[in-house]
């Protein structure tokens, strides 16, 4: 291996007579045409071509040896980038799971949030319609029932038809019976000078719920005459209305625009 770079390592070598490899040279070799003096080429290893070959075969050997190494070891880099890339594919993959399922939590969270804050507002409306009906109804039968001690005073001249300043304060209630579309009925007091809206409200909290949940908007018609209330009519008072002192509503389902 140390020669393999000479400029005649590839030229067939010379075996020099009287010298062959594992024999010593005869008397007769030794004092050759130079003499017993002649120089003799010591320290360098004459191979045969056989050898020669052998040689040259170990050598291609080794190199191909080291080329699998190579490929072998540039086969296992090769396959370790190649499962560090897919954990951290999956790494990627868990993380951005786990902030959908977040996102889809904080979602569930606000709806129910926001389910519990629209019950609340509803039943806040409702206790306060009902402490309004207590009061209307405290207040109606007060002054019914000061009616008849007003009448009764010795000496009270009744007033005519057409001059009757206490029977306003009776105008000052207006006594609704609404019918449902289940053919129930919901009667209830209200001031004259109420809007129309609040009978509707009165009529969706109390007409009872419906399979699914869901109430749909409803609309209301006086029977006779026959007539639909609009929007607008909703911020009209009772008595604008022609609804003073009672009245008899029909409830019907709004279609939708």
């Amino acid at each position: 291996m140390e020669h393999e770079d000479d400029p005649d390592v590839d030229e067939p070598l010379e075996t020099p007579v009287g010298h062959v490899l594992g024999q010593e040279p005869t008397s007769s070799e030794q004092g050759g045409p130079e003499g017993p003096g002649a120089p003799a080429e010591e320290g360098r290893l004459v191979l045969s071509e056989e050898e020669r070959q052998e040689q040259t075969k170990r050598m291609l050997e080794l190199v191909a040896q080291k080329q699998r190494e190579r490929e072998e070891r540039e086969e296992r880099e090769a396959l370790e980038r190649e499962r560090q890339r897919r954990k951290q594919g999956q790494e990627l993959s868990a993380a951005r799971q786990r902030l959908q399922e977040d996102e889809m939590r904080r979602a569930a969270e606000e709806r129910r949030r926001e389910k519990a804050e629209e019950l609340a507002a509803r039943q806040r409306v409702r206790e306060k319609i009902e402490r309004d009906k207590a009061e209307r109804a405290k207040k109606y039968g007060g002054s019914v029932s000061s009616q008849p001690s007003a009448s009764a005073q010795p000496g009270s001249v009744p007033s005519s038809p057409s001059q009757e300043p206490p029977s306003k304060r009776e105008y000052d209630q207006c006594r609704i019976q609404v019918r449902l579309p289940d053919g129930t009925s919901l009667t209830q007091t209200f001031r004259a000078r109420e809007q129309l809206a609040a009978v509707r409200l009165y009529v969706e909290l109390h007409r009872g719920e419906e399979p699914g949940g869901d109430q749909d908007p409803v609309q209301l018609l006086s029977g006779f005459p026959r007539r639909a209330f609009s929007e607008a009519d909703m911020e009209r008072p009772l008595q604008d209305l022609g609804l003073v002192p009672s009245a008899v509503l029909i409830v019907a389902k709004k279609c939708p625009s």
